[in-house]
């Protein structure tokens, strides 16, 4: 299990067969033409709308993105002559389009049919309207065609919080996410965490599908921690908020005291704040990772704790600087009616006499 490459990019497009087999498009499409062409390749995540292709402007057109007509669309080629059609489709078709989808489950002129079955270009028609094909097709093209590495490492669910724990091989990454499986909180994938990217700014990760749910311990091997601690003790997915990298303790290294240190590592071109926490006996790992997340929760909602405390700090030397000193007296005499003072000396003790 361990020696897992650090990292490896995805970078593999998307066959129009699959887009269309693909139970998760939630589409009621039907293949009009151009069944030669499922096997194009999709590597764009965004849809074109290919109006203005339709007149003979074609610049700008990305062949691998998906082309959609809309409504719109169709009506300009229903009102030209059959000569225009065929003009029309082919300008859109001798672009060797991957796929084109024909929304409002309106069937287009047959000078379109007849143009991509010969250019073998499929040709789709969808019976929803064209808002819901595109947040569709998006949806599943951000999660398909999503930038992805993988990373060796642990990724844990504390408290809300995504941790990634990162270190050389044997520093005790596991050892530590099992402890946080036992104080309640939730396994998302050990050894190799696969990555992925989500807009705006997102990184999510998961386990690979084999290690799915186990962890290895050395001296232990292989566990299951669902069979062990149940389904509350796993996630399946998570975000990535905070990159946790474990070290052997030096004495005479420079460790951030204070917190003010604002450290960030970058997965999939997006920067995550990271932490650095030297590993020696005696500290409990877990314990200080409970309470990294717990600040990382206070730093999202706006409170830096290292950050208030030298304003505070600075702010009181500030203040002690500017208010004059009083002039001490070497001597103070003792006046019985004045208000105590506790850091004056006391009265002297005297003798009780007897009395008479």
């Amino acid at each position: 299990m361990k020696g897992a490459p650090e990292q490896g990019e995805n970078a593999r497009g998307l066959l129009v067969r699959e887009i269309l087999d693909d139970p998760a498009l939630a589409l009621n499409v039907r293949l009009v033409a151009g069944a030669k062409g499922l096997d194009r390749s999709i590597d764009h995540p965004r849809i074109q709308k290919s109006g203005l292709s339709l007149v003979g402007h074609v610049r700008g057109v990305v062949p691998s993105r998906i082309q959609v007509l809309g409504e719109t669309e169709l009506s300009y080629a229903e009102s030209l002559s059959v000569e225009a059609q065929r003009r029309a489709a082919e300008f859109l078709f001798s672009l060797n389009l991957s796929l084109v989808l024909v929304t409002r489950g309106i069937d287009p002129p047959r000078p379109f049919s007849d143009e991509a079955e010969r250019t073998g270009t499929p040709l789709v028609v969808c019976a929803e309207r064209s808002s819901s094909v595109i947040a569709a097709v998006h949806a599943l093209l951000d999660q398909r065609l999503a930038p992805r590495t993988r990373i060796h490492g642990v990724l844990v669910d504390v408290f809300e919080v995504g941790v990634l724990l990162l270190g050389k091989s044997g520093i005790g990454k596991s050892e530590c996410a099992l402890e946080l499986v036992m104080r309640g909180h939730r396994l998302v994938a050990d050894d190799a965490v696969e990555c992925d990217y989500r807009p705006p700014g997102m990184v999510f990760g998961q386990p690979a599908a084999l290690l799915r749910h186990h962890i290895e311990v050395r001296g232990l091997g292989v566990l299951n921690i669902k069979d062990l601690f149940g389904v509350t003790a796993i996630r399946e997915r998570k975000r990535i908020d905070l990159v946790v990298e474990l070290s052997m303790w030096q004495s005479d290294a420079d460790y951030d005291r204070i917190g003010l240190e604002d450290r960030h590592r970058e997965i999939l071109g997006i920067p995550i704040r990271e932490v650095a926490l030297p590993v020696r006996p005696g500290r409990n790992m877990s314990s200080i990772i409970e309470i990294a997340a717990r600040n990382e929760l206070l730093r999202q909602a706006g409170h830096h704790s290292a950050r208030d405390f030298v304003q505070r700090l600075e702010s009181g030397l500030i203040r002690a600087a500017d208010s004059p000193q009083p002039a001490r007296p070497s001597s103070m005499p003792f006046r019985p009616n004045a208000a105590p003072n506790e850091s004056s000396a006391p009265p002297p003790v005297l003798p009780v006499g007897p009395r008479r």
